[in-house]
């Protein structure tokens, strides 16, 4: 599939409005759950994923979809991890803390806008519960190179931390002011040496295309600054302006977007860029050294997905901790609160701080199969699945073949009686080519509540 030639005219023709699936049923169909809904789910042996949400910034970025909580004040960061304290003397009454720890991801907000001493105290926190890391667990965080130095650096070391994603969105000087985020490249480059000297071996560069003011000159140029800091991975996300979901998002002028024909314009140059870099494409909006494990994955047909994006460690529980975390296990999903005060509220009567989510079903799981490896490897094993559930495959679901037809039309996906196969140009449509195998998309009255594949 790498040396495939993409087809940008059929990427325009089939591109609609569909879900990004880093879960199925997404989050859209989550329901009022209480803590007691979902404390059987923590009845397992199975290893875990950790993701500790850590929601503060100092000031608003336009682009931004994330929970967020803006603020200066040290106190509410002091406040945060008592809570998160009392949310893990909680949680360990429930989980059992000696399981495997496969991954640790801080996500936020800007994780590094708590201290060096703050963190080195979440993370001592962490520990103290967990003490059972695999040997090669993955220990991650999202990193805004403007609050970023040495002291947090030489923590984070300390503590295991073995890859950094550094968000840059974009270099072009206009774009930044008008979403309101000021990151010259310099300030991006000595955050980048300082992981490279303390020995970080995995860096991941984030981007964004469709904001303000881009156009493809002058996303040329911020890709020729990106090279310079010589990633291990990049991740170029398509932009989806909602301002009817995130008000941050009304302050961007929408006369300033690039249109869509600029932005397929921008997105093919990227893949271009990148495979003339010595990048490889790794599933919609990724590009991997042929080195990383991320490829690796792939090749293998073991690439997972999940709230955090793309991984390579699958077969965990993903156990979310702190605002507005999201917890994936092999029957629910579940959610946090997304506000402080009914966050400390529930963790102050002795309880889980679960608002939402959902139970799945029979059918549920079924279909989360087929979909979540679609998205993940871009191709179905129809043997393994029928092995797996007890299911002639073609019968239950020859309504979605039938709907499959267009795209086996058009060229991009291939169907025989072991697998499907979705080829390259596919591959950037892979949102659009699982929606046939979604029940709740089917049923949405607006669903341009997601965004277009591109």
């Amino acid at each position: 599939m790498i040396n495939e030639k993409i087809d940008f005219e059929k990427l325009s023709k089939y591109s609609r409005h569909a879900p990004r699936y880093t879960s199925y049923p997404t989050a859209v169909e989550f329901k009022d759950l209480k803590p007691e809904d979902i404390i059987n789910e923590f009845k397992s042996d199975k290893p875990v994923s950790l993701y500790f949400h850590l929601p503060f910034c100092r000031s608003a970025c336009y682009f931004c979809g994330c929970n967020v909580v803006y603020t200066s004040k040290a106190d509410k960061r002091k406040r945060y991890i008592e809570y998160l304290n009392k949310e893990l003397e909680i949680l360990s009454e429930y989980l059992d803390t000696g399981r495997i720890v496969r991954q640790l991801h801080f996500g936020g907000g800007t994780p590094t806008f708590f201290t060096p001493d703050e963190l080195k105290e979440v993370y001592e926190l962490i520990y103290s519960y967990f003490k059972n890391f695999e040997s090669d667990a993955e220990i991650s965080v999202e990193i805004d190179p403007r609050f970023f130095s040495k002291s947090h650096m030489d923590v984070m070391k300390k503590f295991g931390v073995n890859r950094i994603s550094f968000g840059v969105q974009d270099f072009n000087e206009a774009t930044q002011k008008a979403v309101n985020r000021i990151q010259p490249f310099e300030i991006t480059k000595e955050a980048v040496d300082i992981a490279r000297d303390a020995g970080i071996k995995s860096i991941n560069i984030d981007l964004i295309y469709g904001l303000p003011y881009q156009s493809l000159e002058t996303f040329k140029k911020t890709l020729e600054l990106v090279i310079k800091l010589n990633p291990d991975r990049v991740a170029v996300f398509n932009y989806a302006h909602v301002p009817w979901l995130k008000k941050g998002m009304r302050k961007i002028d929408e006369t300033t977007l690039p249109v869509p024909e600029e932005k397929l314009k921008i997105f093919k140059y990227v893949i271009d860029f990148f495979e003339n870099n010595g990048y490889i494409m790794v599933g919609m909006d990724h590009f991997a050294k042929p080195e990383d494990e991320l490829f690796k994955a792939i090749e293998k047909g073991e690439l997972h997905r999940n709230f955090q994006g793309y991984t390579t460690k699958g077969g965990a529980d993903l156990i979310g901790v702190g605002l507005t975390s999201i917890s994936e296990t092999e029957n629910a999903y579940f959610q946090n609160y997304k506000d402080l005060k009914n966050y400390e509220r529930v963790i102050d009567e002795g309880k889980l701080p679960t608002f939402r989510g959902i139970i799945l079903n029979k059918e549920d799981k079924i279909r989360k199969y087929i979909i979540m490896e679609m998205m993940a490897n871009f191709s179905f094993d129809i043997k393994r699945f029928e092995e797996k559930f007890g299911i002639n495959f073609f019968d239950k679901f020859k309504n979605e073949i039938n709907e499959l037809q267009e795209f086996v039309d058009g060229g991009l996906v291939e169907i025989d009686n072991n697998k499907i196969k979705v080829n390259r140009t596919g591959s950037l449509l892979i949102r659009n080519i699982v929606l046939p195998f979604d029940e709740y998309f089917k049923k949405m009255k607006n669903q341009k509540v997601f965004s277009k594949s591109v």
